[in-house]
């Protein structure tokens, strides 16, 4: 286990050409041939799709790296994508002041019934800590170390803008373990 794949196959390609060394050689040739080709019609069949998609993919390709960044950060600005954390839990926190705009203007019915809440993590029992860090990691994708710093931080904010049936679930759960949970 300790030698390469790379070396065993050269020791195996050296044993076999010792052999007989013409059917290898036009062998791989062929192979590489094939590769070549398979490679030429993948392309070539992407190109085909659209020549418009392949002229952008191609002038793409040609950027450098401060170009292809300058090019993304356009992009998101342009189309409004929102710069997504590396956990990827606080995707609904960036949607909350896209909706704000409407509950402005429908604030009488907003406050009749509200549909999108705030779960706060008030407090936690002390012999239940190792099961509450363990949900917090699980419904927020943090690491351990980061869902304990959490969960020692409380009272703190779980999640913005959770429908109501979402957030009444976390809340059961986490009362079930023993946490405080308080919907705002």
């Amino acid at each position: 286990m300790s030698i390469s794949c790379r070396y065993a196959a050269q020791c195996c390609a050296r044993q076999l050409s010792a052999r007989s060394a013409a059917p290898i050689r036009a062998s791989s040739s062929i192979l590489q041939q094939q590769r070549m080709t398979r490679r030429y019609n993948s392309t070539e069949a992407a190109a085909s799709t659209n020549p418009k998609i392949s002229a952008i993919v191609d002038q793409i390709s040609q950027l450098t790296l401060l170009e292809t960044a300058d090019l993304v950060s356009s992009l998101k600005t342009r189309l409004n994508i929102p710069d997504l954390p590396v956990g990827g839990f606080a995707a609904a926190p960036a949607a909350a002041p896209a909706a704000a705009p409407a509950e402005e203007e429908d604030a009488a019915p907003a406050a009749a019934e509200k549909t999108l809440f705030t779960l706060k993590l008030q407090s936690f029992d002390a012999g239940a800590k190792p099961k509450i860090i363990k949900e917090v990691k699980n419904l927020l994708g943090l690491s351990l170390v980061d869902s304990k710093k959490f969960v020692e931080s409380a009272p703190k904010q779980m999640k913005e803008s959770v429908p109501k049936d979402e957030a009444e679930k976390i809340v059961a759960t986490m009362k079930e373990l023993g946490a405080v949970v308080v919907m705002e």
